[in-house]
Formats: C-alpha cells, sequence, structure tokens
C-alpha cells in the first residue's frame, strides 16, 4: 500500500465525475396481454377494487379481524423492526458520505523523571547547586520539571468519494431497505391470507357440524323405524346392518369437524396475538361461511410485476447487486483523503484563547492497492456472478408467477362451476323432500322414505358448505397470487358492504 500526498485543489479539479462501475438497468419482461384462464365469470380486469378485497365476503366479524392482526400480529411486528433496522443501516451508510468531525478537550499535568536517559541532562546539570528550580544554562530555562497543558480542538476526516464506491454501497443499502419494506407488505399479504382462511374453515366447520349433528338425529330415528320393521318380520337383516353402518359413518364425522375447529381457532389466535377466549368471544357473533358475490380484479399480467411480493423482492435484489458490483469496482481505484486538525493549545486556561494559542493540521493524501495478488479483480468477479445469477432468478420468478395465476385462475373458474353444479343438486334433492311429504302425508310412502330424503338433503347441504369454503379458499389464493391488497393500515376500515 502506497501513499501519496496531494492538495484538494489538485484532488478536486483532476479527478472529479470519475464515477465507475455499471450503472443498473431495470429488466424488460416480454409478458401476454391477457390471461388465458381469464374468460371465467366474475372476473374483472379493473384494479380499482383491489383495496380491502376481504370487505366483499361482506362479513363484519371478518373485517375487523383483519384490521386488529395488521395491528397485532407478531411476524408483522418483527417484519416492522427489520425495516427501522434496515433504515438505520442505510442511514449508517450515508454518513461515510460527509466529513466525520470530533471535538476534543484535555488538561494535562505531567513531570519528567530525571532519571530519563534522554531528559536526565536537561533536568539535572543545576538541580544540586539551585534544588526546586527549573534546570538553566545561564539565564535561559531548559524546562521545567512539572508542566501543566491545555488543549481544546476538533479533528476532521473525509474520504472524497471520487469513484462512487461510498455512493454505490449508499445505494445498496436503500434498496435493501426498500426491499425490508416489499417483504414486510408481503407478509401483511401472507398473514391477511392464512387468517380469512382459517376464519372461513372455521365457519365451514361449525356449519357443516351442525349439518351433521341434524343428521345424526334423522339416522337415529331412521335406525328405530328399521328396527321396528325387522322385529315386526318385515326387514331384513341386511337392512338393519347398513343403517348401523351408515350412522357409525356419521359419528365418526363429527370428532373430525370438532377437531378441524378446534385447530382454525387456535390458529386464529396465534394470528391475532390474542387469547383463545378472546377469539371465542369473536367467532360467536357469526355461524355461517360468507360468500363473495362481487366480481374479482384481476387486472394484467403485466400488473404482476408491480404487485406480486417475489417478483418485486427479485427485481430489488438485481438493482442491489448492481450496485454492489459497482462498489467493487470503484474499490479498485485510488480513495482519496482529507483530514483537518484545528485546535488551541496553552500552559494554562489563561491563555487558551489567545490568538497565539491556535494551531492547526491539514493534509490530503491517496491510498491505492497496487497489487493483492487478484483479490479485487475476483471480488469483482464473485459480484458479477451474483447479479447474473439474479438476473435469472428474476426471469424464473416472473414465469413461476404467471403460471401459478394462470392455475388459481382456472381453479377459480372450476370451484365456482363445481359449485353452480351443488346448487342446482341441493334444489333438487329439495324438491325430492317436498314430494316426499306430500307422498307420505297422501299415505302412499312410508315415514322411513321421508327420513332417507330428509338425509339425502342434510349430506347435500355438506356438500354445498364444502363447496363454498373451496370457492372461498380458492378466491384467497387468486387475491394472494395477485399480490393482494398488502397495505397495512393502522386505522378503522370502512365497514360500508357489511352486512349484520
Amino acid at each position: 500500500m502506497k501513499k501519496f500526498i496531494l492538495t484538494p485543489v489538485v484532488l478536486a479539479l483532476s479527478l472529479a465525475g470519475c464515477a465507475v462501475g455499471p450503472d443498473y438497468q431495470a429488466p424488460t419482461t416480454s409478458m401476454a396481454e391477457t390471461y388465458l384462464n381469464a374468460e371465467n365469470a366474475g372476473l374483472s380486469t379493473d384494479l380499482q377494487h383491489v383495496e380491502f378485497w376481504w370487505t366483499k365476503f361482506h362479513d363484519p366479524v371478518l373485517n375487523q379481524m383483519v384490521q386488529d392482526m395488521q395491528n397485532q400480529n407478531i411476524p408483522l411486528k418483527v417484519a416492522a423492526e427489520r425495516v427501522k433496522m434496515a433504515n438505520n443501516y442505510k442511514t449508517m451508510v450515508e454518513s461515510f458520505k460527509v466529513p466525520t468531525i470530533n471535538l476534543s478537550a484535555v488538561y494535562m499535568n505531567y513531570q519528567f523523571s530525571k532519571n530519563d536517559s534522554s531528559l536526565g541532562p536537561i533536568l539535572n546539570p543545576l538541580s544540586d547547586s539551585m534544588p526546586g528550580l527549573p534546570p538553566q544554562i545561564g539565564n535561559v530555562t531548559l524546562m521545567d520539571n512539572q508542566h501543566d497543558g491545555v488543549f481544546a480542538g476538533a479533528s476532521m476526516a473525509w474520504e472524497a468519494d471520487l469513484f462512487g464506491r461510498i455512493d454505490r454501497q449508499a445505494n445498496a443499502a436503500q434498496i435493501h431497505l426498500e426491499q425490508a419494506q416489499i417483504y414486510q407488505n408481503g407478509l401483511n399479504t401472507v398473514i391477511t391470507a392464512d387468517l380469512i382462511h382459517n376464519y372461513l374453515q372455521y365457519q365451514g366447520a361449525s356449519e357443516r357440524l351442525e349439518l351433521a349433528k341434524s343428521n345424526l338425529e334423522d339416522q337415529r330415528r331412521t335406525l328405530d323405524l328399521v328396527e321396528k320393521v325387522v322385529r315386526s318380520g318385515y326387514g331384513s337383516d341386511l337392512d338393519l346392518a347398513q343403517t348401523k353402518a351408515t350412522l357409525a359413518a356419521m359419528e365418526s364425522l363429527v370428532p373430525q369437524l370438532e377437531i378441524a375447529q378446534q385447530a382454525h381457532k387456535h390458529r386464529l389466535a396465534v394470528l391475532l396475538g390474542e387469547p383463545l377466549t378472546q377469539v371465542e368471544i369473536r367467532l360467536s357473533k357469526q355461524h355461517s361461511v360468507p360468500v363473495m358475490q362481487d366480481m374479482v380484479p384481476v387486472g394484467l399480467p403485466s400488473d404482476l410485476l408491480k404487485r406480486r411480493t417475489d417478483i418485486r423482492l427479485a427485481e430489488r435484489e438485481m438493482a442491489a447487486l448492481n450496485e454492489e458490483l459497482a462498489a467493487s469496482v470503484a474499490d479498485q481505484y485510488p480513495k482519496f483523503f482529507l483530514t483537518g486538525a484545528p485546535g488551541l493549545s496553552a500552559s494554562s486556561f489563561d491563555d487558551l484563547f489567545s490568538s497565539d494559542s491556535f494551531g492547526w493540521m491539514g493534509a490530503a493524501g491517496v491510498s491505492w492497492n497496487l497489487f493483492d495478488g487478484g483479490r479485487g479483480e475476483a471480488i469483482e468477479a464473485i459480484n458479477q456472478a451474483r447479479f447474473d445469477s439474479a438476473t435469472l432468478s428474476y426471469q424464473h420468478t416472473v414465469e413461476a408467477a404467471l403460471a401459478e395465476t394462470e392455475s388459481t385462475l382456472f381453479a377459480y373458474g372450476r370451484s365456482q362451476e363445481s359449485q353452480r353444479r351443488i346448487d342446482d343438486a341441493l334444489k333438487a334433492t329439495n324438491n325430492a323432500v317436498n314430494k316426499a311429504k306430500s307422498l307420505y302425508r297422501a299415505g302412499l310412502i312410508d315415514h322411513l322414505s321421508v327420513l332417507d330424503a330428509q338425509r339425502q338433503q342434510r349430506m347435500m347441504q355438506d356438500q354445498q358448505v364444502a363447496a363454498k369454503l373451496q370457492t372461498a379458499q380458492a378466491t384467497i389464493t387468486l387475491y394472494k397470487s395477485l399480490g393482494g391488497d398488502w397495505t397495512i393500515r393502522p386505522k378503522a376500515q370502512p365497514q360500508t358492504n357489511a352486512k349484520g
């Protein structure tokens, strides 16, 4: 390492504006104009209604839970702290752009040793003849044996970032801050979707549990009738065995639904950061699966580049690595320094602020690592490979995001179709129950046939609840694939679409 001293004027005039390294170019991505599976009913290309998308379930309990979760969820609080850390790190890196100034003040009192090999001959020549007095030669005092000193001043240092190394590092720190903010927003999207999923699944399990209990009552009445018929000699043991098997199967469904209820309830407590008892109070205000009736705004494929967390993070990673690459290039160029140290120095406080007490030091220097065995070039090559890898990862992320969105669009359309078919089947089952009751009142069929029709009706109602859950889950997944509404809002959300 060799250092050379240059004047600040020559330094500024000869090398100003010599920033090196590649400038970042945002990637250009070719995407289709529309989605392949965007012809499903209930879809729109308008993205103006993405905000508060969960309010389209028209469930005030859900709306309040989402708002509270966004302000109480612990992982979201951790993400917010990481944003603070990234912001402070950016401030720290940017501080290297400006001079460092240190202030100091010192009071000294010291006594020299007369036995010192260097100072002893000066201090001792007349000490025997004039004890207690400073050493003298003639009328000239050579040095006081004891001395007081006072100093007050400043020291300044600054690296002139002529090749842009510090500026590039500061740019990278700024981009890392943006990444922390994007991650926080993306985490909010994921956790919001998780809360809505568990809320709907809990309500679905509760609704199915009520249907299962009603079915059990009907099946037990059916079993009583079959047993009476068998005892009268008109029924078969096969009918009795089949009825008992059906009852046992229905009974086995109840604990499964209760397990699901508890699992989703506990998950909601974790997401909300609340005691389970508080969550149970919330859930007691709603007892059915809400249905989204509004259109889903899917936008255009190009909107994914601006909305999806994974794509935005991948693009910002490219930008950060580009700045780090440029910084490694600039690091191989000379580094120029300016230093200065003005101050006041005197033997007493009374003389400290006199004009004769002022002194200063100023310097300009250069440091250039002329030979490092290829280390600098290797670091640059590593950063270039990291940037190239990030570019490929970005391309893959975009392709995977588009494929995922197309799949969720397809699943959303098919779930709607399935729900429509089950709704039609339930209508047919309801008609069958009404006809069975009419025939029973006319004496054309027995009560067992009516109970069987009602059992099938409740089974179809259970399938309808399951279909509603499937459609709701497809809706949640679709919104998440599209980027969702990731803004965290500490204030109250609008309740205009909510229905009590």
